[in-house]
């Protein structure tokens, strides 16, 4: 993994990330290289700078849009605002949730990735509303342009730990599917991005109860095709979508973008410092995407987020994608979900190597070439359907 930051993993993840979602290497550089010596303190102790030199180049890419915008050059200005949208994403995952930053930042990043969405994507991807329990689901619906044709398979995309349908969004995942006939939803589901930050909405283990809302909300739309709806999930949602696809049975496949079999097992390690954390501040994040105020009740609790005993009962497809040098989540979890997977009528284990790249944590390394994999898969199974329901 190419690593600016030597010795410091999660500041690595973020500029990876960001250079596979569409950022410049010039533009990451420029605010990369006044912060390095407060890389060196640590992951932790240097996040207040790194905001700091992010927002100022996203400062600098608004200003650029706007001049853009008010000259009519629409397309450029789009471009422009997404870029801003994918670095002060990553800023905002960074921040502590006791920063008082985090908010206001998290706020501009909704409004930087609405100002994009409209001036680059024409319509084809708009902001909705998916309900759930008395209240409702944050998501961005991309409707893939075979649409006007008539109904479409969909996948709905799950994030994970820290990551937001922003995030999504800017990896141009769906566009991947759009190209081959296929909408996505991308979700901000308990636990994560709008869902937890600006309406409280804390994760759970029966994420199967999240995925009949979004399959409820689908299945509403004539652009459709109701009986091809898939499910991916990344990082952690390498655990949600799996849980979910094993127990909601109107899902015609899943994804597991990166096998997060046995995550309270990983907690258990990390307790022990053993394996790679993904954010700053790792202990406050996740007591707050799980709702939690106690470490070791929540070691407790979070025995439970487990696919043991859970993925013999996925019944579709199922597709578990890993990198061979996750430095989160082991490779043998990959294994071990594809082995318990009986009855699926197709499993595929797909291992990422060093030499051809996406073997880090979900692909990071080389984001484009895991997701045109998967999107290949998700397009193939769909093509087999019925064949592969039967």
């Amino acid at each position: 993994m190419f690593e600016y930051f030597p010795g410091n993993y999660v500041w690595n993840l973020a500029v990876v990330a960001t250079l596979g979602s569409g950022g410049l290497i010039d533009e990451v550089d420029r605010a990369c290289r006044p912060i390095r010596e407060a890389a060196a303190q640590g992951e932790d102790a240097g996040t207040p700078d790194f905001l700091r030199a992010w927002t100022a180049l996203t400062d600098r890419l608004v200003g650029q849009a706007e001049a853009e915008e008010r000259a009519g050059h629409t397309r450029t200005a789009g471009q422009l605002y997404a870029r801003a949208t994918n670095y002060l994403c990553q800023a905002e995952r960074m921040l502590s949730n006791s920063d008082p930053n985090r908010l206001p930042t998290y706020r501009r990043v909704l409004q930087l990735q609405q100002k994009a969405i409209d001036l680059k994507d024409r319509g084809r991807v708009t902001r909705v509303e998916i309900p759930y329990e008395g209240t409702t689901l944050p998501a961005y619906f991309s409707q893939a342009p075979a649409a006007d044709d008539g109904p479409v398979p969909v996948m709905i995309h799950w994030n994970g730990l820290d990551s937001t349908k922003e995030h999504m969004y800017s990896s141009g995942h769906w566009q991947e599917l759009a190209a081959r006939g296929i909408s996505c939803l991308m979700v901000d589901c308990p636990g994560s991005g709008e869902a937890l930050r600006l309406q409280g909405l804390t994760a759970r283990i029966d994420t199967e109860a999240w995925a009949s809302a979004c399959v409820d909300w689908l299945l509403t739309r004539d652009d459709v095709d109701p009986e091809r709806i898939g499910l991916v999930g990344w990082s952690l949602g390498g655990y949600y979508a799996p849980r979910a696809a094993a127990f909601e049975k109107r899902l015609a496949l899943v994804v597991a973008w990166g096998a997060n079999h046995d995550w309270g097992a990983v907690q258990r390690r990390r307790l022990e410092r053993e394996g790679e954390r993904p954010v700053p501040h790792y202990w406050e994040h996740v007591l707050w995407v799980w709702g939690h105020t106690d470490l070791n009740e929540f070691i407790e609790f979070a025995a439970g987020v487990t696919l043991e005993g859970v993925v013999e009962n996925i019944t579709v497809p199922f597709l578990i994608a890993h990198g061979e040098n996750d430095r989160q989540i082991p490779l043998s979890y990959a294994h071990r979900s594809y082995e318990q997977a009986v009855n699926s009528p197709k499993r595929d284990l797909r291992i990422f190597s060093v030499a051809e790249g996406g073997a880090e944590h979900i692909g990071l390394d080389h984001l484009s070439h895991v997701s045109a994999y998967i999107s290949d898969w998700v397009a193939d199974t769909f093509a087999e359907w019925p064949k592969s329901r039967s």
